[in-house]
C-alpha cells in the first residue's frame, strides 16, 4: 500500500511537472510566432500617439486599452483618481524671418499658452546680463517686446563619444574644459538674476517678453528633453540645439534676429485623470493578486515610445498571452496602467492608498519603465526571502533570457523613480524589470526623439517572455511570498543606517494652483 501510495504522489508530481513545462513552451511560442507588439507599437504610438496627463490623447490611450483587453476577452475599466489641468496640444511652427528665412525645429512646451492664429513676431535678445538681483530687475526692461533666449548656448552638438572617437586627446579634453567654464558662468549669470527657472520665466513674462525659447539639450544627435512650460499668457517653445545656436549667435553677434513663432492650443480647464485596471480572475486564490504594472502617461516631445510605450506592451501582451493559454489563474492577475508618473507616481501612489486590500495581498508586482532593451536586472527591494521566490520563479526562463540578468539579493528597497516604488513602501513585494540601456537617457528618455522607431521588438519580446512565465510561476506557487524586510545598510551618500520608504499620496489635482 505505501508503494503504491508513493507511485501516485510520484505521477501526481509528474503530471504537475509535464503540464507546467507545457504552458512555458507554449507561452514562448505564442510570444514567438503569433505577437502582437508590433500591432500594439502602431496603435498606441502612431494613432493614438503621446500621453501628457490632462491632454484627450491620454483620454483616448485608456479607451483604446479598454476596448483592447476586450477584444481579448479581459475585463478592464477606468478608475478616476483624480483631476488635472487640462490641455490640448495644437500646431508649433517657428521661423527665423531676419536677416534671413528659415524654419527652425522647435515645439512648444507642454501646457504652453497659445498664441493667435497668426502667431508672435518679435526680435531675439539674450537673457539680460546682471551684476545682482537688483540689477536684473533694473535691466528688465531690456526685454519687453522681445522673445528671450532663456537656456545655456552650447558650443557643440557632438555628443562625447563622437569627440571621443574623432579628436585628438587635447582637442577633446580642450572642448570639455571650455564647456564647464561654460556652464559655471551660465550658473553665475543665472544665480545673479535671484530666480530658479520657475520664477524667471514669470519675471520675463511680467516684464513684457512676448515669448520664451528654451533648449535643454540631451548629450545626442538632435535630441532635445521635453518638459513643461512655466508661463501663463505668452508662449514657450524648446528648439533643437542646432538652430538654438544659429538664433543665439544672430543676437549675440548683434544682427537683430526675428522670429515668427504660432504656437497654438487649447486650455481645457480641470479634467479628470485615470489609471486602466485589467484583470483576470483568479480560481483557487482569488484574493491574492499578481499585478503586471507600467505607466501609461509619457511628456509630448515624441511618442513616449521607449517612456514607457515598451512597458506597456510587455504587460499587454502578457495579459494577452494568458488570457489565451492560462485562462483560469490560481491568484487574480491585474495590469495596471497608471496615470501621471511622470510627475511624481501619481496614479500608482492613488491605487496604492485606495485599494489596501489589493496591495496587501499582492504576491508580486512586476513593474517595467525604462526603454526597450532586454531585462538585464532585478533587484530584491530589500525583501529578505525575494531570492527564494524570484529564483524560483525564474527557473523555467529560457537560458538565453535568464542568464544575462544580473540580480542583486535581498537588494534595498526603491524609494521613487517609477511605479514599483509605490508599493514597495507599502510592504509590497514589487520589483523593477530593469533594461539594457540602448542609449535611453541620451536619445529617449522624456526627448523628441521617443518615437516607434527606437522600439527594438525582438528585446521587448523577450521581455514579455520572462514576464509571463514569472507571472504563470507566481500564480502557480503553493506558498505566498514572504515580506520580511532585511535589516538595510548604512548608505554611502549619508553614513547612516537606511530606512524603508514610506507610502506617500497621490497628487489628486495638478497643476491648477
Amino acid at each position: 500500500m505505501k508503494y503504491n501510495l508513493l507511485l501516485v504522489c510520484f505521477l501526481l508530481v509528474s503530471i504537475s511537472v509535464t503540464a507546467q513545462d507545457q504552458i512555458v513552451e507554449n507561452i514562448i511560442k505564442e510570444a514567438n510566432e503569433n505577437s502582437q507588439l508590433e500591432q500594439l507599437g502602431h496603435e498606441l504610438m502612431d494613432v493614438v500617439g503621446p500621453r501628457l496627463v490632462g491632454t484627450p490623447q491620454m483620454g483616448n490611450a485608456h479607451d483604446w486599452a479598454v476596448e483592447k483587453y476586450e477584444s481579448w476577452g479581459i475585463s478592464a475599466e477606468k478608475q478616476q483618481w483624480g483631476t488635472w489641468k487640462g490641455w490640448e496640444r495644437g500646431i508649433t511652427h517657428v521661423d527665423l524671418i531676419e536677416p534671413r528665412v528659415q524654419s527652425l525645429q522647435a515645439r512648444q512646451l507642454a501646457w504652453s499658452p497659445s498664441t493667435k492664429k497668426k502667431g508672435v513676431t518679435a526680435e531675439v535678445v539674450l537673457l539680460p546680463e546682471a551684476s545682482d538681483s537688483l540689477d536684473f530687475v533694473n535691466k528688465l526692461s531690456l526685454v519687453k517686446g522681445k522673445i528671450v533666449l532663456a537656456s545655456i548656448y552650447q558650443a557643440t552638438g557632438r555628443p562625447d563619444e563622437n569627440w571621443e572617437e574623432w579628436a585628438t586627446e587635447e582637442s577633446f579634453q580642450k572642448m570639455k574644459d571650455e564647456r564647464d567654464e561654460q556652464e559655471e558662468a551660465w550658473r553665475e549669470k543665472i544665480e545673479k538674476t535671484g530666480h530658479n527657472n520657475k520664477s524667471l520665466h514669470l519675471a520675463l513674462e511680467e516684464a513684457g517678453a512676448v515669448g520664451i525659447v528654451t533648449s535643454y539639450w540631451s548629450r545626442g544627435f538632435g535630441a532635445n528633453k521635453i518638459f513643461g512650460a512655466y508661463t501663463k499668457n505668452i508662449p514657450t517653445i524648446d528648439m533643437n540645439l542646432e538652430d538654438y545656436g544659429l538664433v543665439y549667435r544672430l543676437a549675440e553677434y548683434g544682427d537683430k534676429p526675428e522670429l515668427r513663432i504660432v504656437a497654438e492650443s487649447e486650455d481645457l480647464g480641470e479634467v479628470p485623470t485615470f489609471n486602466t485596471i485589467a484583470r483576470i480572475e483568479g480560481t483557487e486564490k482569488p484574493e491574492e493578486y499578481i499585478i503586471l504594472s507600467a505607466h501609461f502617461d509619457s511628456w509630448d516631445g515624441g511618442t513616449g515610445a521607449t517612456d514607457n510605450g515598451t512597458g506597456t506592451m510587455v504587460m499587454m501582451e502578457t495579459m494577452r498571452i494568458l488570457k489565451k493559454l492560462y485562462p483560469n489563474p490560481k491568484r487574480t492577475i491585474i495590469a495596471g496602467h497608471w496615470g501621471s508618473e511622470e510627475q511624481g507616481l501619481n496614479g500608482s501612489r492613488a491605487f496604492v492608498k485606495d485599494n489596501p486590500g489589493i496591495v496587501n495581498n499582492v504576491q508580486a508586482l512586476f513593474n517595467q519603465d525604462n526603454g526597450t532593451g532586454r531585462v538585464a536586472r532585478i533587484n530584491g527591494q530589500g525583501f529578505l526571502h525575494s531570492y527564494d521566490y524570484l529564483g524560483r520563479w525564474m527557473e523555467p526562463v529560457p537560458d538565453e533570457i535568464k542568464y544575462d540578468i544580473e540580480t542583486t539579493f535581498p537588494g534595498t528597497p526603491s524609494g521613487g523613480g517609477s511605479d514599483h516604488s509605490s508599493f514597495v513602501a507599502a510592504g509590497a513585494p514589487g520589483f523593477m524589470l530593469s533594461s539594457l540601456s540602448w542609449n535611453y537617457w541620451n536619445y529617449t528618455w522624456h526627448t523628441n526623439l521617443d518615437t516607434y522607431d527606437k522600439i527594438v521588438f525582438d528585446d521587448v519580446r523577450s521581455n514579455v517572455i520572462l514576464t509571463a512565465i514569472m507571472t504563470y510561476m507566481a500564480s502557480e506557487d503553493p506558498e505566498t511570498t514572504s515580506r520580511e524586510k532585511s535589516v538595510l545598510p548604512v548608505s554611502r551618500r549619508t553614513g547612516e543606517q537606511m530606512t524603508w520608504p514610506e507610502p506617500r499620496d497621490a497628487t489628486r489635482r495638478g497643476g491648477l494652483d
